[in-house]
């Protein structure tokens, strides 16, 4: 009897190193988007201090109305500058949008061995690693090519049919014109 007490708690305690814990309720970003929501888990055991300034904005409103400025086919849709992008907002400008971030700081690096796939959220940074701040992206498809070089910080877990619908950028540079907004992001699912 001892021995098969022994043998249940090892399979828990391995089961408990192998499974993930449950997520927390504030550990989603629930994107109200124009045909539908779409609920992110955020990833805070990969990028802790990414995902506090994620949440932190979510809670204040600060990305309610920032429109998706770029967005290219068979890759991403990217979101999330609340300085330049944010319509209704003094400062909206779509012609500098994906230029600003917001009142917080730009955050070191975070990278991890989590792979860039379908439905991966991933923040936008410029040419320095340590320069992400409110943008983030969500990708369309696999893209190796960014794996270990820009921070993950969530995935979508539901509603990615509703992402699959943004508006592509006609631009070059998957520039939008009359792009497609986040019309609320909340932290927890709704």
């Amino acid at each position: 009897m001892k021995l098969l007490r022994l043998a249940i708690a090892g399979a828990f305690a391995l089961a408990s190193m192998i499974l993930p814990a449950a997520a927390a309720p504030d550990d989603f970003l629930t994107v109200q988007l124009k045909d539908g929501p779409v609920v992110i888990q955020l990833m805070p055991e990969v990028a802790p201090k990414h995902v506090a300034q994620i949440k932190a904005l979510a809670a204040k409103g600060a990305y309610d109305n920032v429109v998706f400025h770029r967005v290219i086919e068979g890759f991403m849709a990217q979101t999330g500058d609340v300085q330049f992008g944010k319509q209704g907002a003094a400062g909206f400008n779509p012609a500098r949008a994906g230029m600003g971030g917001s009142d917080m700081p730009d955050l070191p690096a975070e990278f991890s061995k989590v792979p860039f796939e379908r439905g991966i959220v991933g923040m936008a940074r410029s040419q320095s690693p340590n320069s992400a701040n409110s943008q983030f992206f969500i990708m369309f498809t696999k893209y190796p090519s960014l794996d270990g070089q820009y921070t993950v910080v969530g995935k979508v877990v539901s509603g990615m049919e509703f992402v699959d619908k943004i508006k592509r950028g006609q631009g070059g540079n998957g520039e939008v014109t009359n792009p497609d907004k986040m019309i609320k992001v909340t932290v927890g699912k709704k």
